[in-house]
């Protein structure tokens, strides 16, 4: 299928299964963190699946060629991204695979209803409140910082949307990490699962990966550490690995 890019915008390969994403880096890309994500959420047959914030819903479409999902979901509330989803969605002709919706976090469980998925993913703003913002109204602003929705918004929307047992997958920074497990618990989503991701082994880690299961039973596993770089601009092989190479 052939599609009409707009300015500025460009295709990248995605690796899987020969998907394509459609993106404008003059308003935001997808980074790291999405793919790895991507990578430790789980999603079994017949799954259901919404994906938080999707931004240009490069976690839909990853996570269509990695799992055996019955259905995906992207909200964004972003209408260039949101639209840059459904073609990047039509460009791999997955339509019948993955929905994007516009539409704010903080409403999620309206627009959904409660209890209508088995699993939700988010990788969302990570920076509090107007610290760096030159421009509060640019999308990159928005996709990092707290401007639209905050991580009790996440979370406490994941609660509604979750179906009992539902699992939670979330990436974001290590310094908020006592705050994403007290919200976790006060909305019922037990911590199942940690991995702690390092840019390097002897540097300190700048990503944790996260699940929790709506309603499940105390006891976390701590996930060996994933490395991204065994030396400058050569990844460990299980960053290649998840990448696809």
């Amino acid at each position: 299928m052939t599609i009409n890019l707009k300015e500025n915008e460009r295709l990248d390969e995605l690796q899987r299964n020969g998907y394509r994403i459609i993106q404008n880096p003059e308003k935001f890309c997808f980074g790291m963190d999405a793919v790895l994500l991507s990578g430790f959420a789980r999603a079994k047959e017949g799954d259901k699946v919404l994906d938080l914030g999707t931004g240009t819903g490069i976690i839909p479409i990853l996570m269509e060629a990695k799992t055996k999902a019955f259905h995906l979901t992207g909200l964004e509330i972003q209408e260039e991204s949101a639209d840059m989803a459904r073609r990047s969605v039509a460009l791999n002709g997955l339509e019948e695979r993955i929905r994007i919706v516009q539409g704010d976090i903080k409403e999620a469980g309206t627009l959904f209803g409660a209890a209508s998925f088995d699993v939700v993913t988010c990788n969302p703003p990570y920076m509090i409140g107007q610290h760096g913002l030159t421009n509060p109204e640019a999308p990159k602003a928005i996709a990092r910082h707290e401007i639209l929705c905050t991580l009790e918004d996440v979370i406490g929307q994941t609660a509604k949307l979750l179906c009992p047992g539902g699992n939670f997958f979330l990436v974001h920074r290590p310094f908020r990490l006592a705050e994403i497990m007290v919200l976790l618990c006060r909305y019922k989503l037990e911590p199942k699962r940690m991995r702690l991701v390092y840019p390097f082994a002897d540097k300190e880690p700048n990503m944790v990966l996260i699940e929790a299961k709506r309603g499940g039973k105390p006891r976390m596993t701590v996930e060996k550490p994933l490395i991204v770089y065994k030396e400058p601009g050569i990844y460990m092989p299980e960053i290649y690995e998840i990448y696809g190479y």
